[in-house]
This record gives structure tokens, C-alpha cells and sequence, in this order.
């Protein structure tokens, strides 16, 4: 039995100008043949599909053919996106006879003029292998689901958990298809598309209305008919012509209980609709104030506004300026992405003193440059070795330890991980213990600082991230859409 291998995934912001390029993906590796499994054993999906395949006992070659990843960003370029198109076309071709394909997918990435991205990578792979080899497809669960997503895929999982287990969605999805193959199971899919959106401030899964969501679908997967159910809050900033939450229930040859269950995840979904739009950060000068006052650290101030793990550019000195005007007391880490600051820094060498505009270099309708004097305290930057449960190393490029004050700035020229696991600072050196607060540019992947936190502040910072869904320019997404416009019932809007 031979499983072909494919993972391409990149989550879109479209509300940051800056394009995502295949520099973006170089800078996390693109893998093909034998060392994709090389690379990543043990890591992410591609981790959670070599461990499925071979706790299986059975004979089955594992047939890699391309993985490539980029944290959160703008758009793909389109040179991205035939890039890719030409990789999955030419690997299947080259790979010969196989029986299935465990498809590694993100669900909403969008490109250059092409909103559906997964739509048409997986409709390339039902065209190369006709309609027979069965294509498993694991999305993460901020996925936009798609009619061409689902005419195409065989079946659907998502990720369980957010924050997300990436292994675990790779596990579960090549054991079903290993499953589909053995077993001759008849995947039979329902879904339903749900007009909301949401800001990422109630996205977490261990808590409110996503866990009674997400526990609910669960609990719906107990029954043996039922070989999915999985739930698709899509990520709030992608603004597309298919926009919406939507949830999946994939049953063995029952249609009539897939069709049941999809309605009931979305009618509680859509019971919840109120939950899930309660905000929780507080003002920028009173997250500061109280980060400051906190008894002990290290503080999270979590910059919502600009999120780099939910697609945002980094750019944002929104939480540094307040640190400044206010006069802290406490020191702070403060990441930014700017290749020109990074650049610019790196010349003028450890120790020198510069002064220098400070983000708002991207995300231009956003933010404002904020002119700053510090300390360059150290150059370095590159390829550095991570705790990562999406893969070992990342590179940096250029990057620089700027001190402005109380302020320790991390300045990348690559978008990385943006200072949001500890391991980055401690590979510039940074001793962690020495510091009050640290700025985090995630709305909810708190978990890589959780060892060394004592509280977690949501700020409401603005930006292409930011928590405030109604003052963002949409331009694409189908209206009518709750909150954005009055809608008393989710199958007011046909399903496509």
C-alpha cells in the first residue's frame, strides 16, 4: 500500500498589505522527498502521519512529496501559489501508483487574485488522481471551509485543540484514511456554512463557548457511525467571497445522521453567537499600568492588534510607546519585524547609539513610525534551534537586541516565530529571568511562555489583528454576516 504525502500551509491576514512570499517559506524550510520525513519526524502533521503509519503494522510506503510552511501573513504571492501548483502537479505525476493521499492543508490561505487556495490545491489533486484514490484532507480549525474544499476531499479533519496540536491532526487524519484503505469505509460528508465571524479573543478550547463547541463535537464522535465531526471558527481576517464559520460531520455511509449532526453543531454554534463576540482586553495605558504593578513576572501583554501568529505584520509600537510615555519601572521584551530597522541596526554595530524611526513601516493604515533612541546590545540573527511543535529551527535573518530605555526590542528582518517562544531571546542571549513583562504578537498561543508566566493581559490594541471586527474594511466577505449586520437565523444565508 503506497500514501502519498503533501503539506502546504500558510494562514492568511487580509487585512496586511504585505505579501507572503516563497522567501517567506524558505525562511521555514520547503522539503521534498526522502527529507521531509527527515526533517520533521516527531513534529507537526507530517509527525503525526509518520507515527500513524507505522504504530499501523502494516505494509504501507509512505510516499513524501512536498512540505512547506510560513507562519501567518499577507496573501501569497501568486509566483507562491503556481510555485506550489507546479510542485503538487509534478510530485503526484513523478510518484506513481498510489492508493491514498494524507493532504496537509491550512484551509485559509488566500493568494494573489485566488481567495480559495486549498479549494483549488485539493481540486489539482482530485484531477491527478481521479475519483476513486481517497484524499484525506487535515485543515487547522480556523479553516474557511469551501464548496470546491468539500466536492474534492474524501474526508475531513481539523485540528481539536486551540491552541492547535498539529501532530495530533496528522495523526488522526492518516489513521482514517489507513482506515478508508483497510476497513472499506464510505466517507460521507455534511457540512454547513454559518454566517458569523469573530474576533480570537473567545477562540481558546479549553474554555467558554469554543470548549462547549468544540466538546460537543467530541462527544458526537463517541458514536462508531461517526468518523468526524470538526468544527471551523474561520481565523476573523480573511476577507474572501466565501467567508464564514462552518462545521464538518463525516459518517460511515449515513447521510441522513451526517446531515442531523451538521445541523446540530451549527445551531449551537449559532446559540452561542453572543459568547463568542465578549471582549476581554482592556486599554493599552491600563494593560501597561497593571504589567508594571504586577507583583511578580514575567507579564504577557498580548498585542491582539497585531498578531503575527494570526496573520499580522509586526509592525506595531502601539504597546512600546505607551511603555515609554508611561515610565516603567519594570523591564520589558518587545518584538518587532522590520528588515530596514534590522538592517539598519546591525550596521551600526553593538554598542552604538542610534536613534530611529520604529515600526508602522507595513501595516501603513495602522500605524505611525515612533521615532526612539537606544543601545544596540547585540547583533546576531539566522537559522536558530526552537521548541517548536511545528518543526526544530527557524530563521531570523537579520536580528538585533535594541535597549530603548526600560525596553529590550527584539528586531527581526524575517517574521520567524516574533519573539512568542522564549527559545528566540535565549538564542540572542536574554536572560528571561531579568525582565517584568513581555509583549506576545498572538492572540491566543500564550502556551510557549506559559512555564515562566505569572498573568496573561489581552490588550486592545488596533491593527490587521485587531479584536474590533466592525471598524476592519471588509470588501469580499458575503453579507449579510453576524454581528456585522442583523441576521436571526444561520440558515437565512443559502448554503452554497
Amino acid at each position: 500500500m503506497r500514501i502519498a504525502l503533501i503539506h502546504i500551509a500558510q494562514e492568511t491576514n487580509d487585512f496586511n498589505p504585505v505579501l507572503t512570499t516563497l522567501a517567506d517559506f524558505e525562511s521555514f524550510g520547503i522539503f521534498e522527498g526522502a527529507e521531509i520525513e527527515e526533517k520533521l519526524r516527531g513534529y507537526g502533521q507530517v509527525g503525526g502521519h509518520i507515527q500513524a503509519i507505522e504504530e499501523s503494522g502494516l505494509a504501507i510506503e509512505s510516499v513524501p512529496i512536498i512540505r512547506a510552511w510560513a507562519v501567518a501573513g499577507g496573501r501569497i504571492s501568486r509566483e507562491a501559489f503556481d510555485f506550489f501548483q507546479d510542485r503538487i502537479r509534478q510530485g503526484l505525476l513523478a510518484a506513481g501508483q498510489i492508493d491514498g493521499l494524507a493532504l496537509q492543508l491550512h484551509g485559509a490561505c488566500s493568494a494573489e487574485g485566488v481567495d480559495d487556495v486549498e479549494g483549488e490545491q485539493v481540486a489539482l489533486c482530485r484531477s491527478l488522481l481521479g475519483p476513486d484514490v481517497p484524499i484525506v484532507l487535515g485543515l487547522d480549525h480556523h479553516a474557511n471551509i469551501t464548496r470546491k474544499i468539500i466536492d474534492n476531499a474524501t474526508a475531513i479533519v481539523g485540528h481539536r485543540t486551540q491552541p492547535h496540536d498539529p501532530h495530533d491532526t496528522g495523526l488522526i487524519g492518516t489513521r482514517l484514511l489507513i482506515r478508508i484503505l483497510t476497513e472499506g469505509l464510505k466517507p460521507t460528508t455534511a457540512w454547513r456554512k454559518i454566517p458569523l465571524v469573530s474576533h480570537q479573543e473567545q477562540f481558546l478550547t479549553s474554555k467558554g463557548p469554543m470548549k462547549i463547541w468544540f466538546d460537543r463535537a467530541r462527544a458526537i464522535e463517541a458514536d462508531p457511525r461517526v468518523l468526524q465531526a470538526s468544527n471551523y471558527p474561520m481565523q476573523p481576517w480573511l476577507d474572501v467571497d466565501e467567508g464564514g464559520w462552518a462545521t464538518i460531520v463525516v459518517t460511515d455511509n449515513d447521510p441522513a445522521l451526517a446531515n442531523q449532526l451538521a445541523d446540530e453543531l451549527a445551531d449551537l454554534a449559532w446559540s452561542l453567537r453572543d459568547e463568542f463576540q465578549i471582549r476581554e482586553a482592556v486599554s493599552i495605558d491600563d494593560a501597561v499600568r497593571m504589567a508594571d504593578a504586577a507583583a511578580a513576572g514575567i507579564v504577557v501583554l498580548s498585542d491582539t492588534g497585531d498578531t503575527v501568529f494570526g496573520g499580522s505584520a509586526g509592525d506595531s509600537n502601539l504597546i512600546l510607546e505607551a511603555m515609554l510615555r508611561l515610565g516603567i519601572t519594570g523591564r520589558a521584551l518587545v518584538p518587532m519585524i522590520s528588515p530596514i530597522a534590522a538592517a539598519t541596526l546591525s550596521a551600526a554595530g553593538e554598542g552604538a547609539e542610534v536613534t530611529l524611526a520604529l515600526g508602522g513601516d507595513a501595516a501603513t493604515a495602522f500605524f505611525s513610525p515612533l521615532t526612539v533612541t537606544g543601545i544596540v546590545r547585540k547583533v546576531g540573527g539566522g537559522v536558530v534551534q526552537l521548541d517548536y511543535n511545528h518543526q526544530s529551527e527557524v530563521d531570523l535573518g537579520q536580528a538585533v537586541l535594541f535597549d530603548v530605555g526600560p525596553v529590550t526590542l527584539m528586531i527581526t528582518e524575517l517574521r520567524g516565530v516574533a519573539g512568542n517562544l522564549p527559545g528566540v531571546y535565549e538564542a540572542l542571549g536574554v536572560d528571561l529571568s531579568q525582565y517584568k513583562m513581555a509583549v506576545l504578537k498572538t492572540a491566543s498561543n500564550f502556551q510557549y511562555f506559559a512555564p515562566i508566566t505569572s498573568e496573561v493581559i489581552r490588550v486592545d490594541t488596533r491593527g490587521p489583528g485587531q479584536s474590533d471586527v466592525f471598524a476592519l474594511p471588509w470588501a469580499r466577505t458575503p453579507r449579510p454576516i453576524y454581528p456585522l449586520d442583523p441576521v436571526t437565523d444561520w440558515r437565512e444565508r443559502p448554503q452554497s
